[in-house]
């Protein structure tokens, strides 16, 4: 790749041109993986200027991913060095669009940040009550207005601390969770967006998280509340 008189590399990236001509599906898998370890920053970063909150970054950022993985990389098929603009300037136009589209579609074009913010609030603190069933289904910590006070402040810190161990996590598996538990994403849906194989090593890698979540909530929690 060609190299101006700044330093800056003109061309498509190396990345770039592996993902584009990879040819089987467990390249095309690696190559997607190699191209977010490079990029995944710089779109994280915009996602986050258009969400509204932590939240709705995440669900921006998917729907990038989302966007420039579909149709065989259509998108970024589409990106032509002109020698002179880089490719990561091109990249932050492209995902800056989407995401605004993005916004538009889920927010409206008039609807207010305070109203957006809101309904994230809500739906983290779904993600957390759904999370906190596949940690364990034989006590799932959610007041849901039935038990006695007692039972319900219980329930009411274990969501806490499930919310601070969720926190604790990178963001990649904070947006696996989402995927899985808030969009209600089937393991093969969710493959492609993260860069996984198959639906199988999605499952393995939430095990794995859950796994890693667990601990977190013993050490905040150790209190053994079973009957």
């Amino acid at each position: 790749m060609a190299v101006d008189t700044l330093g800056y590399q003109r061309g498509p990236p190396a990345e770039l041109t592996f993902l584009l001509r990879a040819d089987t599906p467990a390249a095309r898998s690696g190559a997607w993986e190699a191209f977010l370890d490079a990029h995944s920053r710089l779109l994280l970063h915009v996602a986050r200027r258009v969400g509204h909150d932590h939240d709705a970054a995440m669900d921006a950022y998917a729907f990038l991913l989302e966007q420039l993985r579909n149709h065989d990389f259509h998108r970024l098929r589409s990106y032509q060095s002109d020698g002179r603009t880089r490719f990561t300037t091109w990249l932050v136009v492209v995902a800056r669009r989407l995401c605004t589209d993005f916004a538009r579609r889920k927010y409206g074009r008039f609807r207010s940040a305070r109203a957006a913010s809101a309904d994230q609030r809500v739906a983290r603190r779904q993600l957390t009550d759904l999370v906190a069933v596949e940690l364990d289904d034989e006590r799932t910590p959610i007041p849901d207005g039935s038990g006695n006070p007692e039972s319900d402040l219980i329930a009411r810190e274990d969501a806490g601390y499930l919310a601070a161990a969720i926190a604790q996590l990178d963001t990649a598996d904070q947006l696996l969770l989402k995927l899985r538990f808030e969009d209600d994403r089937t393991l093969k849906e969710i493959a492609p967006v993260l860069g996984y194989a198959s639906g199988l090593q999605v499952h393995r890698h939430l095990k794995r998280v859950l796994g890693r979540m667990r601990a977190i909530l013993t050490a905040r929690n150790p209190k053994d509340r079973s009957p």
